[in-house]
């Protein structure tokens, strides 16, 4: 399918907050319902991979919303680069906003695509690196059938700041969506014990939910740099759309 992308600017507790909305092309005349998913993006927001990313989601036949994650924090359109500046940056914005307002977020959001009637009801999250993260925290909002996380960080830290004394994966039990769990074995951001824990704190918790560990980097997926293995990233794209079509 053709894909079309629009900007758009919604209200949030936090202040407004651009996203970006890729479809398939004419999906508000078609006569037809699509799934969404929402699409959490890197620390560096939306970048080029990021967005041909959403763009190859969308030619699958969904409606993928990828939001401008630190929109309380940066001017709207905001883009860090693939560089130390661009880390430190984004890393930083990641130390700064609480885990709560990434709730809010997905709330609008949800809000949002209740009124798009080409869109159907159930709603998938997918995510990479603190994306795989928020993908996995969207799970916890009952509109949220499946997400799709890969080498989430900070998860099994427990290190993102929080307004209450609950993390992310201690709210594991709350989730009833499907889980697709997928990580780098030579990823520094998650070491083996980190797995591990991850692992036993969901089936502590009785999830549904997938595992997949490869011999890859961080990052595997992203379509620049050397750790990029694109035999993985099709096989983990296939598998999400499969996903996200039977939700």
């Amino acid at each position: 399918m053709q894909v079309e992308q629009q900007q758009l600017t919604l209200n949030t507790a936090t202040g407004p907050m651009r996203v970006y909305q890729y479809q398939p092309r004419g999906a508000a005349q078609s006569g037809s319902s699509y799934p969404a998913v929402l699409f959490y993006s890197e620390i560096f927001q939306q970048t080029a991979p990021i967005s041909r990313t959403a763009t190859l989601l969308a030619s699958h036949g969904l409606v993928v919303l990828v939001p401008e994650i630190f929109h309380e924090l940066n001017p709207a359109g905001t883009v860090l680069a693939y560089d130390d500046a661009g880390k430190d940056k984004g890393n930083q914005d990641k130390w700064s906003k609480p885990l709560e307002q990434y709730d809010s977020d997905n709330q609008a959001m949800l809000v949002y695509l209740q009124s798009l009637p080409y869109v159907r009801p159930e709603v998938g999250a997918f995510g990479v690196c603190i994306g795989g993260h928020l993908a996995f925290r969207a799970a916890l909002q009952p509109q949220v059938k499946a997400a799709y996380c890969l080498y989430a960080t900070d998860l099994h830290s427990d290190t993102l700041p929080t307004l209450t004394s609950k993390q992310t994966l201690a709210l594991s039990p709350q989730i009833k969506a499907e889980l697709v769990m997928v990580w780098g074995k030579q990823d520094p951001h998650v070491p083996a014990t980190g797995r591990a824990e991850i692992y036993r704190q969901l089936t502590e918790a009785q999830v549904k939910f997938s595992w997949f560990e490869y011999n890859a980097e961080h990052a595997f997926m992203r379509d620049e740099g050397a750790r990029y293995d694109a035999a993985l990233a099709m096989e983990n794209y296939s598998r999400a759309i499969a996903l996200f079509k039977m939700m």
